[in-house]
């Protein structure tokens, strides 16, 4: 793997030398973008938008519009707006993992110590296990502040989550969200046995994408010649009028495969 980020984890006074790592990857299929007419090859081009003419990549610069004018900004900008946190993840506080909606989780990264980092690597490992804390601290990647929770992944590795700031969370207020009566006493029951008969411990191996795969035959087919044929199915409604019928074949279901 590639580090995208090289610095140093702060918490207290301690500083750990670390190296950045993305911890996931895409399992989508890598589909070209085709012309319909000639199935050619789409290619998208840096244009100068007055002249039409392509830009090349070392002579694009960043700007921010003010004014009907262009203030530019050169590489050593970006990096005299907070130099300390180019280089340093620094933790600013810790909280119980469970305290935070998943709502503001992102993207997952490995961390991996430095040359001297090591022992100090470990031992915010260790203690982080120990007291199943989580630090939430902040750094700059890729020109942008990265707010983030830093936390033992299987109890052997560090591993940081990037996280959203609050502001970045949509409001809900204009989505027609139900406000009517409650559900019946006896619904409620029915809906609690349904989801205590299906709760069980999270075991990710279960679940697979299987998308890729259900894709990757219909281009199989169409490749052998074979007509690809569409099963519509359209989700059902569940009527108030039939919701107790529902829960209740629900939970003969799950007692038959359970038995």
């Amino acid at each position: 793997m590639r580090a995208i980020w090289s610095g140093a984890i702060g918490f207290g006074l301690v500083n750990i030398p670390i190296k950045l790592y993305s911890a996931s990857e895409e399992s989508t299929l890598d589909l070209d973008m085709l012309d319909s007419k000639d199935f050619s090859n789409i290619k998208f081009k840096r244009v100068n938008e007055k002249t039409g003419k392509e830009v090349a990549y070392e002579n694009i610069v960043k700007g921010y519009k003010m004014d009907d004018k262009y203030i530019v900004l050169e590489k050593e900008d970006f990096e005299a707006v907070a130099p300390e946190k180019s280089k340093i993840l620094s933790v600013k506080q810790f909280v119980k993992h469970d305290e935070i909606d998943p709502a503001y989780f992102e993207t997952p990264y490995f961390l991996e110590p430095q040359k001297n980092g090591e022992e100090a690597y470990k031992l915010l490992l260790k203690s982080l296990v120990k007291t199943k804390m989580a630090g939430i601290g902040t750094f700059i990647l890729r020109e942008k502040e990265i707010l983030c929770l830093v936390r033992p992944y299987e109890d052997k590795i560090l591993m940081v989550n990037r996280m959203r700031f609050p502001e970045e969370l949509r409001k809900y207020d204009d989505l027609n969200i139900p406000a009517g009566k409650n559900p019946k006493e006896e619904e409620l029951k029915m809906a609690e046995s349904l989801i205590k008969q299906l709760a069980t411990d999270f075991t990710p191996e279960k679940f697979k994408d299987t998308y890729h795969d259900d894709l990757m035959k219909i281009i199989n087919q169409k490749a052998k010649g074979a007509t690809v044929k569409i099963s519509e199915e359209e989700p059902k409604e569940s009527a108030p009028s039939d919701l107790m019928a529902q829960l209740k074949a629900s939970l003969e279901a799950g007692k038959k495969q359970a038995g």
